[in-house]
């Protein structure tokens, strides 16, 4: 059995030294066979092909639902000392980029049905004078929603004109 098997790789061999080699040609033992697969073109083309592990996604802003995005926009702008991209209408509006600022991009598109559920997640602020800016913002049209003093901070949750809860903590 093992001359029969010697003749026949030895056939082979003699076979293959009459045309180019390929891969599968050297491929004679299961040892190999790893190696050959690899190498060829197919298989090639299915290692390229198979993804590494993806890139994280990068954070790009905030899509903020409304009922009037320029309106919600302009109070935004008003709040964060921003401004409002030319173009604002009722149906979408963005603030000019704030990333000097610190701030992520905030987009307001209109929504078109009653908001049933809300969203547990809101902005934080931040500020040096607390009750000053309360007043500030409650003038612009936010209301007051309660205060909150934890671990020697300070902070009151208010709602802009639209109902949409946000967080303002003291520095």
């Amino acid at each position: 059995m093992t001359t029969t098997t010697t003749r026949s790789t030895t056939a082979a061999r003699a076979a293959s030294a009459t045309r180019p080699t390929s891969a599968v040609d050297r491929a004679t033992t299961p040892a190999d066979a790893p190696t050959a697969a690899r190498a060829t073109p197919v298989a090639a083309a299915a290692a390229s092909a198979t993804p590494g592990p993806a890139p994280a996604p990068a954070f790009h802003g905030l899509a903020y639902d409304a009922f009037d995005a320029r309106a919600a926009a302009e109070f935004w702008a008003a709040v964060l000392r921003a401004e409002v991209a030319p173009g604002a209408s009722a149906l979408g509006a963005e603030l000019l980029d704030g990333s000097a600022a610190g701030m992520p991009r905030l987009v307001f598109r209109q929504v078109t049905e009653g908001r049933e559920l809300r969203t547990p997640v809101h902005l934080q602020l931040t500020t040096g004078d607390l009750d000053g800016e309360v007043r500030r913002l409650q003038g612009l049209g936010a209301r007051r929603l309660g205060a909150l003093t934890a671990g020697g901070r300070r902070s009151v949750t208010l709602v802009d004109p639209e109902g949409n809860a946000f967080d303002l903590v003291a520095t």
